[in-house]
């Protein structure tokens, strides 16, 4: 039975399963031990690929190849392969939220990388194991314990998990690897509710995995600074965060479906925010709008009371300064019978505004409204003006006033 030397699978974004997994049906427990060394190593590979492939979109596809990875890893003493097996395992409880026995399989998998630390080999090849690899599983179950202690909410130890994994990242630079750190770090301190922590952490964990060009963790990273945005009340930013995510997401959601379910419930939230505040823009508006329009009364009210105020304080004034001349000059007939023009003062300063009005042919209730007097004020105006001219009407009255030159 031919096996592809690599399955050429890489990871659960857009491969065909169905195929690979066909390759290897063929091969039975009973066939896979009579299987070469060649057979083998080709076998666990697509062993391996699938396991990693159904993690996501089918738990108990990705068990069954995890064991046989084991299984199979176990035979030839590959550690590597066993360890990843054990992960494997591991992850699928941890999905499932099987906490303890998510980390009874990680330990099993810690233990046979500590055995590739102390320089153990396979039965097929007698070197012993580069250090990259040891670190990069080493770091790899670092991480995924520390995730196990942090959904059992024992965050110190899972803090410690993390910060060895950290170590190794720094060591080597592997920037995808910190991208998930950084942002499981950032998920820690979201429900801890250190909500500027998080923050710092979800950045650290976008910029690392710009630097990976890795799609996912970019989304992921951003999915968790919308949450943060959110918290913090500014829903602009967390939409534009969030609908970036959503472009990853929406194209993957068979096989991101919880991450993208937890974005679109962030957006869901962030719009109804949005609406609830554009509601209360518009309310406050309104209110203002109608406050200002009382105001505009009220004043135009006040203005018009005090020009009426002045106008009577004025009318009275002349009143009392006209009784006045009268007892001054009362024996005098000749000048009590003639205005005051000799004295330059025929007109009032309102008499002047308002014999021209008069003229106009306005009626006293328009000029009223035009110089902010009262009604009442304005006839009694109109009746002092018929006196100076000595006038019996209006036109009269206007007639005369020509002939002084006063309109």
């Amino acid at each position: 039975m031919c096996i592809p030397a690599k399955a050429g699978y890489v990871d659960h974004r857009g491969h065909d399963l169905d195929s690979l997994e066909r390759v290897v049906a063929w091969w039975t427990p009973e066939r896979e031990a009579n299987a070469t060394q060649e057979e083998c190593e080709k076998l666990i590979h697509a062993y391996f690929d699938l396991m990693h492939g159904y993690r996501q979109i089918n738990g108990e596809r990705s068990m069954l190849f995890s064991r046989r990875c084991i299984r199979l890893a176990g035979r030839w003493n590959w550690l590597s392969k066993l360890s990843d097996g054990y992960k494997g395992v591991g992850l699928i409880f941890y999905g499932r939220e099987q906490y303890d026995s998510a980390l009874v399989y990680f330990d099993k998998a810690l233990s046979v990388v500590n055995r590739m630390a102390a320089g153990e080999t396979s039965y097929t090849n007698r070197e012993t194991y580069k250090e990259d690899i040891v670190d990069d599983d080493l770091s790899s179950l670092y991480g995924a314990m520390g995730n196990c202690y942090n959904m059992m909410d024992d965050v110190p130890t899972a803090m410690e998990y993390y910060k060895k994994a950290g170590e190794i990242f720094d060591k080597h630079g592997w920037n995808e690897s910190n991208s998930v750190l950084w942002y499981n770090l950032g998920e820690t301190w979201y429900d801890e509710g250190d909500i500027e922590q998080a923050r710092e952490c979800y950045e650290k964990a976008l910029e690392y995995g710009r630097a990976a060009s890795d799609s996912l963790m970019i989304s992921d990273a951003l999915k968790g600074l919308g949450g943060v945005w959110l918290r913090k009340g500014k829903t602009g930013k967390a939409m534009r965060c969030l609908a970036e995510a959503d472009k990853y997401y929406s194209v993957h959601s068979d096989q991101e479906f919880a991450r993208g379910m937890e974005n679109l419930d962030f957006i869901r939230r962030a719009l109804t925010i949005q609406k609830r505040s554009r509601t209360w823009v518009a309310v406050v508006a309104a209110a203002l709008a109608l406050l200002m329009l009382l105001l505009a009364l009220i004043l135009l009210r006040m203005r018009r009371l005090q020009k009426e105020k002045e106008g009577a304080d004025a009318a009275i004034g002349e009143v009392l300064q006209g009784m006045s001349g009268i007892r001054d000059d009362e024996d005098d007939t000749a000048s009590a019978a003639v205005p005051a023009e000799a004295d330059g003062q025929f007109l009032t300063e309102r008499e002047e505004q308002i014999l021209p009005l008069i003229a106009a042919g306005l009626t006293s209730p328009q000029i009223a409204d035009k110089v902010y007097l009262s009604l009442a004020t304005i006839k009694w105006y109109r009746k002092k003006l018929l006196i100076k001219f000595d006038a019996s009407n209006t036109a009269e009255l206007i007639s005369k006033a020509k002939e002084k030159g006063l309109i």
